[in-house]
């Protein structure tokens, strides 16, 4: 083949990281918890509980809203800002950094990593590719850094592009051309993993990527964007990248 593969662009969540059995909202009520108990220890004044929770909730729901209307992304950390301010009290950037883990740990805690993907991740890394992260969150950058270095990734993926930390997302191909900037590649050396056809497959063919779609049971519908290839386990990226030549060595 003319093009030849020498780095993997990858979604996070469902694609390295497996969210789909979690209940989001389960997982932010117990993240509020904790949370509150973290600000309460540090001798905060906050409302009850359910004021402090819902609130909240309802703040990241409009945002996210606004962000998929828009293709303008939020941090959480502006939210939580926000709040601090109306409720008359003031967080240190490491404070606010730790009151987003803890919103944050019940849902890593119940993630898992997807079957696979490490050690296909490593074989890929020992080949000499390069291999970056590109995700839609509004959860701040060092809150998913932590993350993966919990899952052991965090060796192997060198460029991590998140929405919240450069404010657009997924699909603008902005976001691709920065991580495929940040890593060194072209385009077209570049192979985008990504589990959802319009994010993922549909943004990185607009920035000139080949793609690949994981496929998820509960994403089983009719869709107008084709990916270069499908594979429903991870391993199967290993077969997909022996069909380009790999890099030679510049």
């Amino acid at each position: 083949m003319a093009r030849r593969i020498k780095g993997i662009l990858f979604d996070l969540g469902d694609t390295l990281i497996d969210f789909a059995h979690v209940s989001m909202t389960a997982m932010f009520r117990q993240g509020a918890r904790l949370g509150h108990a973290y600000l309460q220890e540090l001798g905060k004044s906050v409302p009850g509980f359910r004021k402090f929770h819902f609130r909240q909730l309802w703040a990241i729901r409009w945002n996210c809203i606004k962000a998929r209307v828009t293709g303008r992304e939020f941090n959480s950390l502006d939210v939580m800002r926000h709040f601090a301010r109306k409720w008359g009290y003031e967080l240190s950037e490491a404070e606010s950094l730790e009151l987003a883990w803890r919103f944050y740990k019940p849902l890593c805690q119940a993630a898992t990593i997807v079957p696979g993907a490490a050690e296909t991740l490593a074989v890929l890394a020992a080949k000499g590719l390069k291999l970056a992260v590109v995700s839609n969150t509004f959860l701040p950058g060092s809150i998913l850094d932590r993350h993966i270095e919990i899952v052991s990734l965090g060796d192997l993926i060198g460029t991590r592009i998140y929405s919240s930390e450069v404010g657009y997302r997924k699909p603008k191909a902005k976001i691709f051309q920065l991580a495929l900037e940040q890593s060194g590649l072209q385009a077209c050396d570049a192979l985008f993993v990504g589990d959802s056809p319009r994010a993922d497959i549909f943004g990185a063919h607009r920035a000139g990527m080949l793609t690949v779609l994981r496929n998820l049971p509960r994403r089983r519908r009719k869709t107008h964007v084709a990916p270069d290839h499908h594979i429903e386990d991870m391993t199967e990226l290993l077969q997909i990248v022996a069909q380009y030549e790999g890099p030679q060595g510049d």
